[in-house]
């Protein structure tokens, strides 16, 4: 049986304790908040740039290293300089960039310098509005946090009434 002044100890230790535990815990809610700001307004960035035609500043959003990698039907792409490339050969001016905008964004911050985002997005152009599903990997840098993975799955396009 504990004494009296044991079960005080005892009892001001788990105190303690359950405060270090509460202080950590937000601390670290904190933290991912704040990242989880950045990181949108990473892409808030992007999605601005990208609306005003300027494919140079929305690539500032990705790491600027020849491992990032862009995953589509078309294959991988490895390198920032090839994704740049690819992004100014399928879309060579404002008309076929359209108005992008992302929707149902989740990010998940997995450590402080490492997160995914998974969302949709879509185009909104004269004759169509193609859409898809992306999963981005980014990473925490000293100039911010940037995409070093974007993986980009289209929806299929509907066939035109009758086509069948």
């Amino acid at each position: 049986m504990l004494r009296r002044s044991q079960r005080a100890y005892v009892l001001c230790v788990a105190v303690a304790v359950l405060i270090s535990v509460a202080f950590v815990t937000r601390v670290n809610a904190t933290r991912q908040g704040a990242a989880e700001g950045r990181i949108r307004a990473v892409l808030d960035m992007q999605t601005v740039a990208w609306n005003r035609g300027d494919i140079d500043t929305f690539m500032t959003g990705y790491w600027k290293s020849d491992q990032t990698e862009f995953v589509g039907a078309s294959g991988i792409t490895r390198g920032w300089q090839a994704v740049l490339d690819r992004y100014r050969r399928n879309y060579p001016d404002g008309k076929a960039m359209g108005r992008l905008t992302f929707s149902n964004l989740e990010v998940h911050v997995t450590c402080r310098d490492s997160a995914f985002v998974i969302g949709e997005f879509q185009l909104d152009r004269e004759k169509d509005r193609p859409a898809g599903i992306f999963t981005l990997n980014l990473r925490k840098f000293a100039e911010g946090w940037r995409i070093v993975a974007d993986h980009t799955t289209g929806f299929p396009v509907p066939s035109p009434a009758g086509a069948d």
